[in-house]
């Protein structure tokens, strides 16, 4: 069967060497966002397809069979064009949405929609873990009565202010070493969005041990689709028998 997964996550790379070591033909798209990205096995393309009209054209072009989600729970559109296109050819879509990370008992995260309530919700002198990634940077940046530690895998297009200072690097993250850098820095809040999975998930660990307020974006509404939260799960949802 010829399937298509819109990837860019740990997942999709498992899944697309699950499928293709059963024999299906496999071709992952990526966006282009990182500029050295971990390959899945079978076959790839990259960039932006142009909305709806061009990811439908490209389901009908390609005889795709089967359309997997398995994006980043905040990739943005394409989630929401996917739905559509499925929609429009026919073809059966479904969504590998990881698991939401959930607070510890008894500690409390302040949950925003959106980035703006995110950088409105930090008070005046706080020192901030942001692991937002590249989006809404500058709303964020925008305060600068706070510190910020920008964590990210690639180098922003916007200048670093004063009150800022950009740490690069890739998960995953150990726990051992989110303990050491909240407390080298002395962070006072950690803003991040809810993600899941357990690459990252650490921080949110560290930040419960030392006491590291969080500020959490919750995620999106991309539209109805069949929605599974494990490679598992996505095998047995894309029918494939």
């Amino acid at each position: 069967m010829k399937i298509l997964i819109l990837g860019g996550t740990a997942e999709a790379r498992e899944l697309a060497g699950r499928l293709v070591a059963e024999g299906h033909e496999v071709i992952t798209s990526l966006a282009g966002r990182t500029s050295d990205p971990i390959l899945p096995p079978g076959a790839l393309r990259m960039g932006r397809f142009g909305g709806i009209p061009g990811l439908s054209a490209y389901l009908r072009v390609a005889g795709i069979e089967r359309l997997v989600d398995a994006t980043h729970p905040y990739a943005g559109m394409i989630s929401k064009n996917a739905v559509a296109a499925a929609q429009q050819t026919g073809v059966r879509l479904v969504r590998l949405m990881r698991p939401g990370w959930e607070p510890r008992v008894g500690q409390e995260w302040t949950l925003v929609e959106t980035v703006a309530e995110a950088a409105a919700a930090l008070p005046p002198g706080a020192d901030v873990l942001l692991t937002t990634g590249h989006t809404g940077l500058e709303t964020f940046l925008e305060r600068d009565d706070c510190h910020f530690v920008i964590r990210l895998i690639e180098t922003p297009a916007l200048p670093i202010p004063q009150h800022a200072e950009l740490l690069r690097t890739r998960p995953p993250y150990a726990l051992a070493d989110e303990l050491a850098l909240m407390q080298r820095h002395g962070f006072t809040h950690l803003v991040t969005k809810n993600s899941g999975g357990g690459q990252t998930a650490a921080k949110l660990e560290a930040a419960a041990e030392l006491g590291v307020k969080v500020i959490m974006i919750q995620r999106p509404f991309y539209g109805p689709a069949m929605e599974v939260d494990s490679v598992e799960a996505a095998i047995a949802a894309l029918e494939l028998g």
